[in-house]
């Protein structure tokens, strides 16, 4: 008798542990596949799955989102949101919900988190400056004073962070590796610098300028880093263009052996040898891009324009520069990101309310996802990049 009781508490106990383990295993799901599309007028972001190409969760309260921008945590779980109005929001993407936020000022322009994703910096244009945060309490741990609006915020090895001054022509890079921030100043920047990125093998950081025509270089590597300008006048002898809106550098593209980059105010894209920096050719595009976004593999170019062409998005073919694809997904086209690997792209359409999922090979539409005025997306795969 006592045999055939253990005998059945054995099997219950069995069956019970099978069941909790296929409970669970309903319930789970892995970090890598997400990402988020800002809602931008609704304070609201998506939480979206790759795979199922649907959105399955979305979170709210998150402030003005007119200008957001999204970094991950190392672990794919945690998604830190960057509003215009200085608010910065920690969002669980597996439970699906505001973790903490905190006001840090009046006006922010995005962030960046650190290389081994302890810290969260803010850069901002009211009162200026950069505020960095402790990532998991969200506690401030630094507050950088710069006398002008930040721009051009980006992280780099060894628990830096590099960002660029718009009032004064200057790029810091703040080193936190030791608790206290450590600040190298580097002048001669140039007029009014308005946007920055860093390659994604954290050596050069290029500071785009809005008063001149042309570009500053840094190499990181070198201690300490002198400005080197690039395609300074390549706007030279043209009657300049109205800018409806300046483009992005974060979507400069390294395409094969060339960076390919939006020109301010111009019609066209420029190739730059990634080694050299110097010019290698120019392609005509449709509208004055806004982002110029190389998939995975580099292959293709994919470039979106500003109002009022902002309807259009054009594939360019790298080894040629010429645009072998158009595609008109709606009106005012926002933001474009690749799955991972490149072989899908998600189109923001903000003005259709919904994001379109294209594949990067037929060009063929898979997919759409509804989304009130969506803008930016952004995928977990981000946190293993640099400048990302």
């Amino acid at each position: 008798m006592t045999r055939i009781l253990a005998a059945v508490l054995l099997a219950l106990t069995i069956g019970f542990t099978v069941w909790v383990n296929n409970a669970l295993a309903e319930t789970l799901r892995g970090s890598g596949d997400l990402g988020v599309v800002v809602e931008r007028t609704a304070g609201a972001i998506l939480i979206v799955d790759q795979s199922e190409r649907a959105a399955i969760g979305r979170v709210t309260g998150l402030g003005d989102l007119s200008h957001a921008s999204v970094v991950f945590s190392p672990d794919q779980r945690y998604a830190f949101v960057f509003g215009r109005d200085g608010g910065l929001s920690k969002v669980d993407l597996l439970k699906q919900t505001l973790v903490g936020r905190v006001l840090q000022s009046g006006n922010a322009i995005g962030g960046a988190i650190s290389d081994d994703g302890r810290l969260v910096a803010v850069s901002n244009y009211e009162p200026g400056g950069v505020r960095v945060f402790d990532a998991e309490t969200l506690d401030m741990v630094a507050d950088i004073p710069t006398g002008s609006k930040t721009i051009g915020l980006v992280d780099a090895p060894g628990r830096q962070f590099v960002f660029t001054l718009w009032d004064h022509g200057e790029t810091w890079i703040a080193d936190l590796s030791k608790g206290t921030p450590e600040i190298t100043k580097i002048e001669g920047i140039g007029e009014n610098p308005y946007d920055a990125l860093i390659t994604a093998d954290g050596r050069r950081y290029i500071a785009g300028l809005f008063g001149e025509d042309g570009l500053t270089a840094l190499d990181l590597w070198q201690s300490p880093p002198a400005p080197r300008r690039i395609l300074a006048g390549y706007g030279r002898g043209e009657a300049p263009l109205p800018v409806y809106k300046m483009p992005h550098l974060e979507g400069w593209a390294l395409a094969g052996e060339r960076f390919v980059l939006p020109a301010v105010g111009r019609h066209e894209v420029l190739w730059v040898d990634a080694r050299s920096l110097e010019e290698t050719g120019r392609t005509k595009t449709h509208g004055q891009p806004v982002f110029a976004v190389a998939r995975p593999d580099g292959r293709q170019v994919w470039v979106n324009f500003a109002h009022p062409l902002n309807d259009t998005v054009q594939v360019i073919d790298t080894p040629s520069g010429e645009v072998i694809h158009s595609l008109k997904p709606g009106p005012a086209v926002l933001h474009m990101e690749f799955t991972p690997r490149g072989h899908e792209v998600w189109v923001s359409v903000r003005d259709a309310g919904r994001i379109d999922i294209y594949d990067t090979r037929s060009f063929e539409k898979l997919g759409e996802i509804a989304a009130e005025t969506p803008s930016g997306i952004f995928f977990t795969a981000r946190a293993h990049r640099t400048g990302l």
